[in-house]
């Protein structure tokens, strides 16, 4: 059984941290920036599900990100809002790019028959109580090894170590030891259960 996690970047020319997980929790990392170099390596590995840490849809009520419109938040989101996780709403500046890339990325890997779900590792590292890559680089890597992952290295870079959080969330998600923060018909996040 292998899971993949990605951190997806905002466009293709920015890093995505790209990781392969499997049931021993033995991982695999790079970097990839095109989208035909995203879904090449996952048709290649053939993953029981993928984690993408990217906003994967909108708003109830909002046709699209150029539409304006007073609706920038999700259920979801409200949840993160509740649990006092910080985020980027999707409809700020960068994050448009990232849900539009997000969303594209996943018709196509639905198309292909893929199940993917939307993570965010931030707010993971939050609920797993291990430093968020902003903080410390080494103390997300020594908490990611902490939490049994293997193949970690000192060189990865926090796009890597990010996707490597997508990939153990989607772990627990097929282990069934997870929380949805929001609601099937708009878009859920899937996050650790403590």
């Amino acid at each position: 059984m292998k899971v993949i996690g990605i951190d997806l970047a905002g466009t293709e020319n920015r890093p995505t941290g790209f990781c392969i997980m499997n049931n021993k929790m033995n991982v695999k990392t790079k970097i990839l920036y095109k989208d035909r170099e995203i879904i090449k390596n996952i048709l290649e590995e053939k993953p029981k599900i993928i984690a993408i840490d990217a906003p994967l849809s909108l708003p109830k009520g909002r046709k699209s990100l150029e539409q304006k419109s007073n609706i920038h938040l999700r259920e979801c989101d409200r949840e993160l809002l509740r649990n006092k996780i910080k985020f980027f709403p999707i409809t700020l500046g960068p994050m448009r790019e990232l849900t539009k890339r997000g969303i594209r990325l996943k018709k196509i890997l639905n198309k292909k028959g893929f199940e993917v779900i939307e993570v965010y590792p931030g707010g993971a590292q939050d609920l797993l109580k291990i430093p968020r890559k902003s903080k410390s680089i080494e103390g997300l890597r020594k908490g990611l090894e902490m939490l049994g992952i293997r193949g970690l290295s000192e060189n990865m870079t926090d796009h890597e170590l990010d996707a490597v959080t997508s990939a153990f969330v989607a772990k627990l998600y097929l282990e069934k030891k997870y929380i949805a923060y929001g609601d099937n018909d708009e878009g859920v996040i899937i996050m650790p259960k403590l």
